[in-house]
């Protein structure tokens, strides 16, 4: 049996193909090598699995993730791996490859995330050829949920909101100050934390205008500080995987022709392409 996950720093969705050829699809928390370490991911993952998933039948695990693009930060997914599941081989990709083969197949082109986390690189048909780093949540990753989340939380430290907006915020999430920043500067997961609230801004309703300043201004930095640095930008097709960039997608789109790019395809989530790919395209387009 195999498996085939895409991992997020929030979320991992995976699909187990049986040995009846039948695909089955269960979800786990993230596992961002950056935030967490082999034994929190083992821990995690025999928690959150499906009990009567049998590891013992596992043979092969194709795993794309979110961090997992250093040799030292796959060593810590891949240990996890091969810790719970013990007979299979496992093969540790880092996301923007999941995205690029899932939106892309054998086509070169322009993949990008915009999920809690941010990506982009330019994709050959086989690998990534060009990644201008995102820079991560605290210096970078214009456009994500956690960019969309901070610049949310900062102007309700700094008193911005319409007030319609705060109190509609401190309805639903009754947060003083002071938990805010501690949530942000001394807890964990810190970039999860600021990212759960780009859901608030998606929801709010009483002031679409302030909500939607939020994400265009973020999917503006997102292409000035990002996309437009690609050479010949232009001549690419925009495509994207993330749940930001589908819940927000008539903004992403205008922001995309505002720049000059054709937009392809926006999905939420790469997990189906990506099965396909590999039951499908995989032996002609060599995956591991």
């Amino acid at each position: 049996m195999i498996i085939i996950a895409d991992g997020g720093s929030t979320k991992t969705n995976w699909c187990l193909l049986n040995k009846a050829g039948q695909k089955i699809y269960f979800n786990t928390q993230g596992y961002n090598p950056y935030f967490v370490d082999t034994e929190y991911i083992i821990e995690s993952m025999r928690a959150d699995l499906p009990s009567d998933l049998e590891l013992d039948e596992i043979t092969e695990v194709n795993y794309y993730g979110a961090g997992c693009s250093t040799e030292d930060k796959v060593k810590i997914v891949a240990d996890a791996m091969k810790a719970v599941f013990k007979n299979a081989e496992v093969h540790v990709g880092h996301d923007l490859l999941a995205a690029a083969r899932a939106l892309l197949g054998l086509d070169t082109g322009f993949a990008a995330i915009l999920g809690t986390g941010t990506n982009t690189g330019i994709y050959d048909g086989k690998d990534i050829i060009h990644n201008i780093d995102s820079a991560a949540y605290i210096l970078g990753d214009e456009g994500s949920g956690c960019y969309i989340g901070k610049k949310l939380l900062t102007d309700y430290l700094r008193g911005y909101m319409p007030e319609v907006v705060r109190q509609r915020f401190w309805d639903t999430y009754q947060l003083t100050v002071d938990e805010v920043t501690d949530n942000i500067y001394t807890k964990p997961l810190a970039n999860r934390f600021c990212a759960s609230f780009s859901k608030f801004v998606y929801d709010n309703n009483v002031h679409a205008e302030y909500s939607r300043g939020i994400v265009k201004t973020s999917f503006v930095d997102f292409f000035e500080n990002l996309v437009s640095h690609y050479p010949n930008y232009k001549d690419y097709t925009f495509n994207c995987i993330g749940s930001v960039g589908y819940n927000f997608r008539n903004v992403l789109e205008e922001t995309a022709l505002e720049y000059g790019m054709k937009v392809g395809k926006i999905i939420r989530s790469p997990i189906d392409d990506l099965v396909r790919y590999h039951v499908e395209l995989a032996p002609r387009g060599k995956a591991k």
